[in-house]
This record gives structure tokens, C-alpha cells and sequence, in this order.
């Protein structure tokens, strides 16, 4: 099968230009001149009008499969990541039961290979007495090791010095670390409860999981990385302070990186300002903060500081939202519309396409060290999403794809619109669905 999809302007490597892709067999065979005539080919996508992207890799979600499937599972939120232009996801380990010994993750592939619309992997979760492990695992097949120094769900808290200690030591994979001290939470959350009762509003999240909690354990990762020469990859960074922690310099090459830095769509387009208007919509762990965090993000985007934009999508059905601090859970699904929230904001000037394919597609390829992916190259696969400009559209609950059925981004009118999504070179989505037949394939690595 050859397809060729033409007229569109690609953003690749730093570049804007126009040009016919063409596609045989799920990979990329050729990049040619638009005006070009192609023969023998089968199908032909106009893409005149729109800019054609890598897919999307995202280097970190909650699809809750095995164990939360109430929420969501590995077919909803894959359909939601196929929507959104996401041909790729690296799962979290705080499923039930834990992805954090070999038979748990390889019944995460062994579900993925039945439910999966994109390509997947998985991550393997770090606790205070698993590191003996990690000798076996194969690192052509997951991204990393997740690590929660402080515990966002679940008991996966690693608090003990020596366990850090020797998780640090001892992973052959890349870090990737949740930080937040539990100490400081519980302490605040103490003091919050006894000035506004047991279950404090939804707008004193941030002052409970507060910048001092985010900087205190951030600033443990990076002192522990810098002592074992450790790969570390700070997940969701969501205040100013922590930005110290990273080099600003966007030329860098990012595996020559030994700490990175991760910033959420959800931490780069709200604050707490909008708790008031969206309640525990917005509840997540870290939390969102001030409109200077929110400010000090979107400038590291430029800057090189954050390197990489995922969506720590988290879906949990609105009655677990209820109440407040104490008692709503924490997350929320983006998946489906990260890549549009992101043209939002180049649209805004806050950066810019090019810089945006680098942050979503290109730097968690090579963080990662994801094989022939998330780049337009000839001889990569062909996960390709094609998007159009000044294209207005309204989120409307028919439109989620995420089983949980609702968004934060409710109401919220985007200019932008994924017109297609293509996964090893097969149309997964367009036109508003997704082919519910097809199943991606697992991501190879390194």
C-alpha cells in the first residue's frame, strides 16, 4: 500500500516547508517536492491547507489499565489520544496491581496488543524494595523507570534515603521522578484542616502541595542524579523555583542532557485563578499554581529549560471529583486535546511551531531514545497528524473520547482542529472518529 499525502506544509527538525510525503508498508519512503507527480500510489491525502506534524508522543499518562477500568481503559483513552494527534503514550506503573514486577507489565502489553488504536509502552515502577529487578527488565521495550517521591496515588511512595539511594545507583533505564515531599503535604494539610475544616475548597490545593513541597524533593532528585550520574527526568514541573534546576539552552541536544525537565498542558494553560471557575476539575498533583508559575513555564518552553510537554492525562469519573482537598481526586484527562491546547498558545506568541513539534514529538523521541519515531524522516514509521489553522470548534461532551465523558476544556472554542491522525501509516482518525479496528504496535527503544 503507497500513500502520499500532499499539499500540506510540514514542521519538522526546525524547519516550515512544503512537501508530499509518501508512505509504503507503515513507514516513510520519501519527502519529495509538492509539485512532484507521484505514480503507483493508492490513496491520496490532500492535505492543502493544514500542517502536517509527527505524531505526538506522550511521555506520560494514566490510561488505568488493569485494575481502574471504571475510569477509564486502554481502548477509551487510546481513541482519545488518536483524536488529539497522540500516536504514541508511555503508561504510568500506578495501575492496580502495580506495573513494578515483570508479570504486571508484560500483562500490560499483553492487553495493549489486544486494545491499543496507537503505539505504546510502558513504565516500570520504582519502590522502596524492588531494585533487584531492575537487572532484568529489557530496555528495548520500556522508556524508564517512574519513581513517586511522593506519593500521587496508590502506595508507591519512596521515602527512605537508602531506597532512593539505591534507586539512583542502580536503574539502567532514564528516571522518570514524581517530586513532592510527603512530609511538607501532610504538615500543610494538617494546618489547612484545622483552619478550614476536614475538607479544605478546592482553591487551597496549591498552598497544601505547595512550591516548597515541589522544590525540597526536586532539589533531592537532582542532587541524587548528579552523585550517580543518573538520567533523571523531572515529571509535571510546576513552579518557578524548580526551573533553577534546568539548563536554559534550547540548542543543547537533549541526550546530552543528565537532568530534564517536564511541563504539563494542564500547568502551561491554567492557574489558580481557575480554580474558581473549573473547582476539582483542575485538582491535580502537583498542583496548579500562580499565574507567575503558570508565566515562568510557558517562558522555559523557549528557553530549553523544559524540554519536553506531556499530559499526565489521568481520568477519574466526575463523582470521584466531589468535594475538596481532602476528599476529590486528584487528575484529569487532556490527552485529546494537548496538541490543539498547544496551538493555542503558539497562536498567543508563547511559542512556536517549530518549538512546539520539538517539545511534543522530537525531544521525547531522543530523550527516550524511542526507535525510528517522532520525526519525519524516510525510514521512520509513519505516525504523522495532519491539523488545521482557523478552523473553529466548540469541546462538547459528544465530542470526548475519554471514557470518564467529560473535559475541563468543556465550552472552550479552539481555532485549531486535528483533521487526521495517521498510525504506521494507517488513518486512525479523521473526521470526528477512530477506527475502533486498527491496534497500534509497541514502541521499540535504544
Amino acid at each position: 500500500m503507497r500513500t502520499v499525502i500532499e499539499g500540506g506544509t510540514i514542521v519538522n527538525e526546525g524547519r516550515t516547508f512544503d512537501a508530499s510525503i509518501i508512505i509504503e508498508d507503515g513507514s516513510i519512503i520519501d519527502i519529495v517536492d509538492s509539485q512532484q507527480q507521484i505514480a503507483n500510489s493508492q490513496e491520496h491525502i490532500d492535505a492543502h491547507g493544514c500542517f502536517v506534524f509527527p505524531g505526538l508522543i506522550d511521555d506520560h499518562v494514566h490510561f488505568r489499565e488493569p485494575g481502574l477500568t471504571e475510569k477509564a481503559d486502554l481502548d477509551t483513552e487510546s481513541r482519545a489520544a488518536a483524536a488529539g494527534g497522540v500516536t504514541s503514550f508511555f503508561d504510568m506503573p500506578n495501575t492496580v496491581p502495580q506495573t513494578t514486577t515483570q508479570e504486571a507489565l508484560e500483562e500490560k502489553f499483553s492487553l495493549a496488543r489486544q486494545k491499543s488504536h496507537v503505539n505504546y509502552s510502558f513504565f516500570y515502577g520504582a519502590t522502596n524494595d524492588n531494585t533487584d529487578t531492575f537487572s532484568h527488565l529489557d530496555i528495548h521495550r520500556i522508556p524508564g523507570i517512574k519513581l513517586f517521591m511522593g506519593s500521587s496515588t496508590g502506595d508507591m511512595l519512596v521515602d527512605r534515603r537508602e531506597s532512593l539511594e539505591r534507586i539512583f545507583a542502580t536503574t539502567p533505564l532514564p528516571l522518570m521522578a514524581h517530586c513532592e515531599d510527603t512530609g511538607i503535604i501532610n504538615r500543610n494539610m494538617a494546618a489547612a484542616k484545622a483552619r478550614y475544616g476536614e475538607d479544605p475548597k478546592v482553591m487551597h490545593h496549591p498552598e497544601i502541595r505547595s512550591e516548597e513541597a515541589c522544590y525540597k524533593s526536586t532539589e533531592l532528585a537532582v542532587e541524587l542524579a548528579r552523585k550517580y550520574q543518573t538520567r533523571l527526568h523531572v515529571a509535571h514541573v510546576t513552579t518557578s523555583k524548580e526551573l533553577q534546576f534546568f539548563e536554559a539552552d534550547s540548542q543543547k541536544s537533549i541526550v546530552n542532557s543528565l537532568v530534564t525537565a517536564e511541563a504539563t498542558v494542564s500547568h502551561l494553560f491554567f492557574s489558580e485563578r481557575d480554580y474558581s471557575r473549573l473547582g476539582t476539575r483542575i485538582k491535580c498533583n502537583p498542583a496548579i499554581k500562580t499565574e507567575h508559575d503558570r508565566d515562568a513555564l510557558q517562558q522555559a518552553l523557549m528557553d530549553g529549560r523544559i524540554k519536553v510537554i506531556g499530559t499526565d492525562h489521568a481520568p477519574h469519573l466526575l463523582s470521584q471529583k466531589k468535594g475538596g482537598c481532602a476528599k476529590a481526586a486528584s487528575g484529569m484527562p487532556m490527552i485529546q486535546f494537548s496538541l490543539v491546547t498547544m496551538l493555542e498558545l503558539v497562536d498567543q506568541g508563547v511559542l512556536t511551531l517549530e518549538r512546539l513539534v520539538e517539545l511534543m514529538c522530537h525531544n521525547p523521541a531522543s530523550l527516550f531514545e524511542v526507535r525510528n519515531r517522532g520525526f519525519i524522516r524516510p525510514g521512520y514509521r509513519a505516525d504523522l497528524v495532519i491539523v488545521r489553522p482557523n478552523a473553529g470548534w466548540t469541546v462538547t461532551p459528544a465530542c470526548i473520547q475519554s471514557k470518564c465523558g467529560w473535559s475541563p476544556m468543556e465550552g472552550h472554542t479552539y481555532l485549531w482542529r486535528v483533521e487526521r491522525t495517521l498510525c504506521n501509516g494507517h488513518t486512525v482518525y479523521m473526521d470526528g472518529e477512530v477506527d475502533t479496528d486498527y491496534i497500534g504496535e509497541e514502541i521499540a527503544f535504544r
